[in-house]
């Protein structure tokens, strides 16, 4: 059975590579708690606060952060593999290099987030705040990103391949550099008004030629 507990406060609490299980948080509250190397699988953290928490070298497998705030927090080398973090939101913290595979993050708050590096690949991403978000070098493949906030997002020499590309405004990107498919390139391209003719085709004043 998962160990439930509410409305608990952990201060200064050392969960060095502590593997927390099917545990399940509510409402708690995490200040300067140590989880470098700390493990969860199949935990679940609901509306909960984290602030200086270290999740350096963390690993976190089918586990849940719906609704958290992380607020000055080191996730430096964290991984997640099939989470959920709807909703939360990272404040002031050190995000990179993150590892992110699978897993929904919609809704997320990323703003401004140095992500250089990192890896997201078949994340669900919908409606995140990525505004202004740092991607240089980052494979960002085979995401979600319907609806998504993308703004001065920076994504110089990111591989974006298999991602979903229709809320990204070229225009208020930095891109270059960036790996995309053909398919993508058309999605861009139609983003600035243009149009992908046929090989072998001009289009003129809506008349075709050859």
């Amino acid at each position: 059975m998962t160990e439930a507990t509410e409305g608990v406060t952990f201060t200064r609490e050392d969960w060095y590579a502590e593997e927390l299980g099917a545990k399940a948080f509510t409402n708690c509250a995490f200040h300067e708690v140590d989880l470098t190397e700390a493990s969860t699988e199949g935990a679940v953290f609901t509306e909960c606060t984290f602030g200086n928490v270290r999740f350096n070298a963390s690993k976190h497998s089918s586990s849940a952060f719906v609704g958290c705030v992380f607020q000055r927090c080191n996730f430096f080398d964290a991984e997640f593999t099939g989470c959920k973090l709807m909703g939360s939101t990272f404040k002031e913290s050190t995000v990179r290099p993150m590892r992110v595979h699978g897993g929904d993050w919609s809704f997320i708050g990323l703003p401004g987030a140095d992500l250089r590096n990192s890896v997201f690949e078949q994340v669900r991403l919908r409606e995140a705040d990525l505004t202004g978000a740092d991607f240089t070098d980052a494979a960002l493949t085979g995401a979600d990103l319907s609806g998504a906030q993308l703004h001065r997002i920076k994504l110089g020499r990111c591989d974006l391949r298999g991602s979903e590309l229709s809320a990204l405004d070229p225009v208020n990107a930095e891109l270059a550099g960036a790996i995309i498919t053909t398919e993508q390139a058309a999605v861009l391209a139609a983003a600035l008004g243009l149009t992908v003719a046929e090989e072998g085709v001009t289009v003129k004043r809506g008349r075709r030629s050859r």
